[in-house]
C-alpha cells in the first residue's frame, strides 16, 4: 500500500517514512501543501499523513482540497499538529480527517492509527461475497474456492490469505502488511512464514505453480494479486 507524508519537517519526515517502510508500506514524502497535491494527481495514495501547519498551504486547505475532488474524496486522511485543542480537532473531521495525531507523539502511535484507519477504509469499500477472475471463483461467505468449476481445498490460513489479496487487486503488499491483515493478531509467526504460504497457494490455485497467473511477486516489495491473469502457453 501506498503512503504519502505531508510535512516540512525533515527529520520527522525520515523518521516516518522509515517505520512505515519498515512495516512494509510503500512511502511517498511532500513538504509542501501544493506539493502534496500535485503528487496526488499523479499517484493517488491509499492513504495519506498530513501536517496541519505547512509553509505554503494550510494542512486543512489541503484536505478541503482532496475532499473536493472525486477521484481523492474517500482517501483516509490522519491529520498531524501540535494543536491539540479541541476546536482544531473538529475543523479537521468536519472536513472529514479520518484520525487526528498531536506532536509529539511516537512513531508506534502513528503506525497503530494507520493500521486502524486503514481497516476501516477497506471495510467500508468490502466486495461483494463472490469474487470471480476468469476461472477462478472465491466465495468468501461459504469460504470455497472453484478454478475451472472444481473445488479446491485450502487450509484455513491460506483461504484468508487469498481472500484478502483477491479483495484487493492490483494492490501490493509487503510480508508485514500480510501478516497484519490475513493472519491472528494473536499469532506471533516469521514474515518469511507469507512466502510458505504462497507457495502453497499457488501449488492448489494455479495451473502452472512456476508461472503464477494469478498471485504474483514483485520483487523487493511483496506480493499482489492479478485479477486479470495472462493465459498460460
Amino acid at each position: 500500500m501506498f503512503i504519502l507524508i505531508v510535512d516540512d519537517e525533515p527529520d520527522l519526515l525520515d523518521l516516518l517514512a522509515y517505520n512505515l517502510e519498515r512495516a512494509g508500506y510503500r512511502v511517498g514524502r511532500a513538504t509542501t501543501g501544493r506539493d502534496a497535491l500535485a503528487q496526488v494527481g499523479r499517484r493517488q495514495p491509499d492513504l495519506v499523513v498530513l501536517d496541519v501547519m505547512l509553509p505554503d498551504l494550510e494542512g486543512f486547505e489541503v484536505l478541503r482540497a482532496l475532499r473536493a475532488r472525486e477521484a481523492t474524496r474517500a482517501v483516509p486522511v490522519i491529520l498531524l499538529t501540535a494543536r491539540g485543542e479541541e476546536p482544531d480537532k473538529l475543523v479537521g473531521f468536519e472536513l472529514g480527517a479520518d484520525d487526528y495525531v498531536v506532536k509529539p507523539f511516537s512513531p508506534r502511535e502513528l503506525l497503530a492509527r494507520v493500521r486502524a484507519v486503514l481497516k476501516r477504509a477497506r471495510g467500508a469499500g468490502a466486495p461483494g461475497p463472490r469474487l470471480r477472475f476468469g476461472s477462478l471463483e472465491i466465495d468468501t461467505e461459504a469460504h470455497r474456492v472453484h478454478r475451472d468449476g472444481a473445488e479446491i481445498e485450502l487450509a484455513p490460513q491460506e483461504f484468508r490469505l487469498l481472500a484478502f489479496l483477491a479483495s484487493h487487486p492490483d494492490r501490493v503488499y509487503g510480508r508485514e502488511v500480510l501478516l497484519e491483515q490475513a493472519w491472528d493478531p494473536d499469532v506471533v509467526v516469521d514474515p518469511r512464514t507469507v512466502d510458505v504460504h504462497v507457495r502453497r497457494l499457488r501449488a492448489r490455485i494455479e495451473p502452472d505453480p512456476t508461472r503464477p497467473r494469478w498471485i504474483e511477486t514483485v520483487r523487493g516489495a511483496g506480493y499482489r494479486f492479478n485479477p486479470e491473469p495472462r493465459e498460460p502457453g
